[in-house]
């Protein structure tokens, strides 16, 4: 007899999300049966503690002199003190919990995956190798790993062209790449660090030729979100023989190019000063009480699609959004071709925001939106900008825009970074998926053609849910192709 994996698979999944609401509810009622009113004391002291540690970040951000230290001192020991109180308090009924919760995150992450909660793919094209690559490559970049990795001896055994930006000299890098294609280069790359990956990028993106990401800077976020070796930069040239082509967006803050994010306010203006390079920290602490409280820097006013932000502290504008709904997954990108800015606005009033901005789930200190346009205007001609990490002035207003599918990359065809992206955990399709029963939960793989004649002996077609687990107007259990 045919076994129907389909019907089966989805029982698990429906299980799993009832494992994951029971596991969940035991997480929270654990500590505080074990600990009773101790317990319940102790949770209350603990959001109380909670929020007082976000409102004495803002004092240490924002006073000057004693206070600031008091301030400091008191977000620093707070936490480690609940800590220390909760783990003596409750004992064996802590690690319970954690465990707990572990099993409720694994167990409705296997519940939602299929149900449209996942990462798209983005499709990949094989290609011939280049047959005139040229690689623009940075020597001074994430600490000198173009010489630590070889990168120019390797790529040059692989037929690239390199051309290497000479230690204490200004170089045009957006002239470089021009006078390479003009030379006849059928792919641009790049080693360094994400400035410099966007202007290059930028210049493959105008004459529609590919381009290489070589992880050779500091951070590179777009080549973690690429999927590439960040530990090992000589990995990217695998491209050059064994590679694929990826479509993705560009992102222009006015004329300039990123391929990761434009920050605008108090980060933005703390990179501009000349001190910042040699004390990171310590003209932090001077500068944000003035910005933080709005006595300094510019009054913004961002404009994202319908959303309007009104004197923000910070703005980020992203090429395509980040992950902001899973702890694990912050500062990446799911995609890289969804068409779209991330946007996020930040803009605290006073000690109280700040600790909604930990304590709220939805706070209204923090605004998090995507848009195909926003705009940055300044009470001043110019606004301080931070593209790509880069310290720029930028003409106000700012147009920040994305290119959708822009730029060409390619990349080597096996990447370790490549990976399924977990579902985001939504309790609310965990429910709904925990509650559907009977035949009407499960899928039904028996469909009569278009025009036969009804069966009075074929099982009729699956309920039809217009609230089911995916949201939609369809089948409770999971879509052909989604298991």
């Amino acid at each position: 007899m045919a076994v129907d994996w389909s019907r089966r698979g989805y029982h698990a999944q429906r299980w799993a999300a009832r494992g994951a609401l029971a596991a969940a509810a035991l997480a929270v009622s654990t500590p505080l049966v074990y600990g009773g009113l101790r317990g319940l004391l102790l949770l209350v002291c603990g959001i109380a503690g909670a929020g007082l540690s976000a409102a004495a970040v803002w004092w240490t951000l924002t006073l000057r002199g004693p206070l600031r230290w008091v301030s400091a001192l008191v977000a620093v020991c707070l936490p480690a003190g609940l800590i220390a109180l909760f783990a003596v308090t409750l004992f064996w009924s802590l690690p319970v919990s954690l465990a707990l919760w572990g099993l409720a995150v694994w167990s409705g992450r296997f519940a939602l995956r299929g149900t449209g909660g996942g990462q798209a793919q983005v499709r990949e094209r094989r290609l011939p190798p280049p047959r005139r690559p040229v690689l623009i490559m940075n020597p001074r970049s994430g600490g000198g790993k173009v010489g630590r990795f070889r990168l120019r001896e390797k790529a040059e055994r692989l037929g690239a062209r390199v051309v290497l930006l000479e230690p204490g000299r200004q170089h045009d890098v957006t002239a470089l790449a021009r006078a390479a294609v003009a030379d006849g280069a059928d792919l641009l790359g790049a080693a360094g660090g994400d400035g410099t990956q966007a202007l290059v990028a930028a210049v493959a993106a105008e004459h529609d030729i590919p381009f290489l990401v070589i992880s050779a800077g500091t951070r590179n976020h777009f080549a973690l979100d690429l999927g590439l070796d960040r530990g090992d930069p000589a990995a990217c040239l695998d491209a050059l023989t064994d590679g694929v082509e990826l479509r993705v967006d560009l992102g222009f803050a006015g004329e300039q190019p990123f391929v990761n994010n434009a920050s605008f306010g108090a980060y933005a203006a703390i990179v501009q000063s000349p001190a910042y390079r040699d004390d990171k920290i310590g003209t932090s602490l001077e500068m944000l009480p003035g910005l933080l409280t709005g006595q300094q820097g510019p009054r913004l006013v961002a404009r994202a699609g319908d959303t309007t932000l009104i004197a923000p502290q910070a703005v980020l504008v992203s090429n395509n959004p980040y992950r902001t709904g899973d702890p694990f997954g912050l500062g990446r990108r799911e995609r890289l071709d969804s068409a779209a800015l991330g946007v996020l606005g930040v803009r605290l009033e006073g000690a109280i925001s700040a600790a909604a901005l930990l304590l709220n789930p939805e706070p209204s200190g923090l605004t998090i939106v995507t848009a195909t346009e926003v705009v940055v205007e300044a009470d001043r001609a110019e606004i301080e900008a931070g593209v790509d990490g880069e310290a720029m002035v930028l003409p106000a207003p700012v147009h920040c825009r994305i290119a959708p599918g822009a730029l060409r990359v390619r990349v080597p065809r096996r990447r370790p970074g490549v990976t399924q992206a977990p579902p985001r955990l939504d309790w609310r399709r965990l429910r709904k998926l925990a509650a559907t029963v009977g035949r009407t939960a499960a899928p039904s793989r028996l469909h009569r053609p278009y025009g036969a004649p009804h069966d009075p002996q074929r099982p009729a077609a699956p309920h039809t849910d217009p609230d089911g687990p995916n949201g939609r107007n369809e089948p409770a259990g999971p879509r052909s192709g989604h298991q």
